[in-house]
């Protein structure tokens, strides 16, 4: 049984150190593909890290076959499909700035010891965003940054805040929802069921056609990032950057 982690996540944590070295450099170009790098390699690893800590907790609560399916290595193949898991994610980043979430593990739910368990399992992922939002800005506070490398991690930073808060919303689907299911009816837990597949898709139509709900929600994840030590100008720096071709 492989226990190790897998070379394909140290390979996107590697591009993401890379990008960071870029980011530093006084070059225009080096610096920009740096903030690239540090954007879609550290979003790419953190899609890696949310998974796995849905699975550990699991492994910790009782599902013990997380580990004979390969998700406590990081392989983010193992994460179901790597289209669904990496490559949708990835675009949705560039092409909004609204990271969509990532595959899923397949939890044994019947052999975990109880209902907050369960709740714990689906809380993990998005607080393991929060908690490595909270780590890259604190980074950034106590140390200096020469080039655009304090940018570049301020907006990777405001990425895992954005899908703190996305994902830790009570809809079908995400995680947020996953937390309370255990608690609800069956009624209501066989209603959220027919409701999985269509309801996340429903919440990204109205973020990106309806203004005020756009509005509202990135007004919240403004006020969670500003919360953790974020520096919003910063970000924005870092975003603006990070999305080159529109200068």
């Amino acid at each position: 049984m492989n226990k190790r982690v897998s070379p394909l996540f140290l390979g996107l944590l590697g591009a993401t150190v890379l990008g960071g070295v870029l980011a530093t450099f006084d070059n225009s170009f080096a610096s920009v593909t740096g903030v690239v790098l540090i954007v879609l390699g550290g979003w790419a690893t953190s899609l890696c890290l949310h998974e796995f800590g849905h699975a550990i907790t699991a492994f910790r609560g009782g599902d013990r076959a997380v580990q004979a399916k390969g998700y406590l290595t990081l392989d983010p193949r193992r994460y179901t499909d790597p289209v669904l898991s990496i490559v949708l994610p990835l675009l949705f980043v560039i092409a909004g700035g609204i990271p969509l979430p990532g595959g899923a593990v397949w939890i044994n739910h019947h052999a975990l010891r109880s209902r907050r368990t369960e709740s714990m399992v689906s809380l993990a992922g998005p607080l393991t965003n929060l908690v490595l939002g909270m780590l890259i800005t604190a980074v950034v506070q106590l140390f200096p940054m020469p080039g655009l490398l304090g940018a570049g991690l301020s907006y990777l930073a405001f990425l895992q805040v954005i899908a703190f808060v996305l994902n830790i919303l009570p809809i079908p689907g995400l995680d947020g929802y996953g937390a309370i299911e255990p608690w609800l009816s069956y009624r209501a837990r066989e209603l959220g069921e027919k409701a999985r597949m269509w309801a996340p898709l429903a919440l990204f139509v109205l973020l990106f056609a309806v203004r005020p709900v756009g509005q509202v929600f990135f007004a919240l994840a403004y006020l969670v990032f500003g919360a953790v030590g974020g520096n919003d100008d910063l970000s924005v720096i870092g975003q603006s950057y990070f999305r080159f071709w529109e200068f």
